[in-house]
């Protein structure tokens, strides 16, 4: 006798592995991808926190921070067509 109907995904699932799949990686590319992305917005806002104080520091480093993670998403979007309709971190 064959199981036919397939179970429901599991917490556990829904929690790690269903957005990476969604998108077309697995969990250990998301996370690199994901902790990458982190690392480049916490190093481009302390940069910024410093441009805050001494304007002549740091002054492109948060404009261009977030243009090359704006750009690095749109070409994420743009090759990966079936995954969801917006590519999300």
């Amino acid at each position: 006798m064959s199981n036919s109907s397939a179970r429901p995904p599991g917490p556990i699932d829904r929690l790690l592995f269903a957005h990476p799949r969604g998108l077309g990686e697995s969990y250990r590319e998301h996370a690199a991808i994901a902790a990458r992305f982190g690392a480049a917005m916490v190093i481009g806002g302390v940069k910024c926190l410093v441009h805050a104080a001494v304007p002549a520091l740091f002054a492109r480093a948060a404009s261009d921070c977030v243009a090359e993670l704006n750009g690095e998403l749109a070409r994420r979007r743009a090759a990966s067509p079936d995954a969801l309709p917006d590519y999300v971190i």
